[in-house]
């Protein structure tokens, strides 16, 4: 299995302060500590001593020894990575966050687990019980109908804006859960139009009728379901190839050099323009036309505000 950025960049940066706590440490020895081939970690050596601090003068470099006949790895100068990573005030506040978040999803959670990360994660960023709360979108009156209507097996007609097409719909669903996923809140339920399982993003819903019908009993898959998207081909260059793991695309047989092509799906073409523009050119959409468009259309019109109303056309 190919090895994800994600994967490499931990290794990385815990392999300094262990090489400083194991001076004169082989090669071969050091690469089966990290779980690599002797060749992959003179790799990370390699790339390692090329790393450090603002300025990257030859002082402000890594400096690490490997290279000698023994094949003994000596640190000579750890920069700020001489003790392992502690968490900034601003990254524990985000794991916090997230595990709050996390508590708020119905389901059968181990709930004590949470409660005892919450609590030592407090402990070790010396912050206060209490300090971090997480509230839900705003705007979300229908939440407490849907779960009115899923604790009363009741039917539900919901007035939807799609993500992906312009386009209201009016629909009869058969309400499973209400979940939360990457911040937001959705509905999981059985759309009778679609015939199928669908989820909807509650901020979406313009309105939702708790009817006097029961829910159909239906079989849900488990876990998260698909959400509503648009599958879209893209050419990513090396650089920009992080954006296909975020998505879970498989890359397991592809040049480092070269650009690849693959095609993913995203929930929110909005998201993936603003992307597409960020990455200067380390990203191409191919398919669909409508998308590739809204790039284009986005670009010129960034490039016009920048050019400001004075300039020539």
């Amino acid at each position: 299995m190919r090895e994800t950025a994600a994967s490499r960049l931990s290794r990385l940066l815990s392999l300094v302060p262990w090489l400083e706590q194991h001076p004169g440490i082989s090669v071969p020895e050091a690469a089966e500590h990290f779980g690599v081939s002797p060749e992959e970690l003179e790799r990370d050596l390699w790339l390692t001593i090329c790393c450090g601090l603002p300025g990257h003068g030859p002082d402000q470099l890594i400096d690490i020894q490997f290279w000698d006949d023994d094949a003994s790895i000596h640190v000579i100068d750890a920069q700020s990575l001489d003790r392992p990573l502690r968490l900034t005030s601003t990254e524990a506040t985000a794991l916090l966050i997230g595990l709050r978040l996390l508590a708020q999803v119905p389901g059968e959670h181990d709930r004590a687990a949470l409660a005892s990360a919450t609590a030592k994660l407090e402990a070790a960023a010396d912050v206060a019980r209490g300090a971090v709360v997480v509230a839900d979108e705003p705007g979300h009156d229908c939440a407490a109908q849907l779960a009115r209507a899923i604790a009363d097996a009741r039917a539900v007609r919901l007035v939807y804006a799609g993500i992906t097409r312009d386009e209201v719909t009016d629909r009869v669903v058969d309400p499973g859960a209400l979940v939360r996923h990457s911040g937001r809140t959705y509905l999981t339920a059985w759309c009778r139009k679609a015939g199928a399982e669908r989820i909807f993003r509650l901020d979406r819903i313009l309105s939702a009728e708790v009817l006097d019908e029961p829910a159909l009993p239906r079989a849900f898959a488990p876990g998260m379901p698909a959400i509503e998207g648009i599958t879209v081909t893209l050419r990513v260059a090396p650089r920009s190839r992080w954006l296909l793991e975020l998505l879970g695309a498989s890359l397991a047989s592809v040049d480092d050099e070269a650009p690849v092509e693959t095609s993913v799906t995203v929930a929110d073409p909005d998201w993936l323009v603003r992307t597409v523009l960020g990455q200067s050119g380390g990203i191409e959409v191919l398919e669909p036309p409508v998308v590739r468009q809204r790039v284009r259309v986005a670009a010129q019109a960034a490039l016009d505000s920048l050019a400001g109303p004075d300039s020539p056309s």
